[in-house]
């Protein structure tokens, strides 16, 4: 982030990682600690579209929506004092994770993939890749897309490890540990 003549620095927090490893979660969570605004990215998509993100998929091909998804990025990453939550494809395309540590103070929200399945197990929305996969299947594509991610993912400013979040306490614990590692909060 770049400060202005009078060293002015609006807040913005952007939480990358894979699906299911909770970054809407403590988003929100953040968001509240913090009395800023949440946008997950994926939702403002659909809400600037009017067309979910699977629609914009069919319509348009993974590069349609990657081209929006950049775009849609470059819009809300401009708001001041703001806490964004990106799809889990969304640090791996084009130059976004350098435009986001321009932008943003970055956080990778890490958990092993044995964590991941289990969140996503439990998670009640539905996920489009993952549809009609066996729970086996299930496991390898994370391995394999996490292996792929891992690199882009790496490059935030912070990471923080959310393994343990399965319950509100745990979700408070890792929003203070958030707060604590951006110096941020009461």
């Amino acid at each position: 982030m770049t400060e202005n003549k009078e060293g002015y620095r609006p807040l913005r927090i952007i939480l990358v990682g894979y699906m299911g490893a909770g970054k809407t979660t403590v988003g929100k969570a953040l968001s509240k600690e913090l009395g800023i605004p949440f946008y997950d990215l994926d939702w403002y998509i659909e809400s600037r579209m009017r067309r979910t993100v699977k629609q914009i998929f069919d319509e348009r091909g993974e590069d349609g929506f990657r081209k929006m998804e950049q775009a849609m990025l470059h819009e809300v990453a401009e708001f001041e004092h703001v806490i964004i939550s990106c799809g889990g494809g969304t640090p791996c395309f084009f130059d976004n994770m350098d435009y986001m540590n321009r932008q943003a103070e970055t956080v990778y929200l890490k958990a092993e993939p044995d964590v991941l399945f289990r969140h996503l197990q439990m998670g009640r929305s539905v996920r489009p890749l993952l549809l009609g996969k066996t729970p086996d299947e299930v496991s390898s594509f994370i391995r394999e897309q996490l292996e792929w991610r891992e690199p882009f993912y790496a490059r935030a400013r912070h990471t923080l490890d959310v393994s343990l979040m399965d319950n509100y306490e745990k979700i408070q614990i890792s929003v203070d540990q958030l707060c604590r590692l951006l110096r941020i909060g009461r």
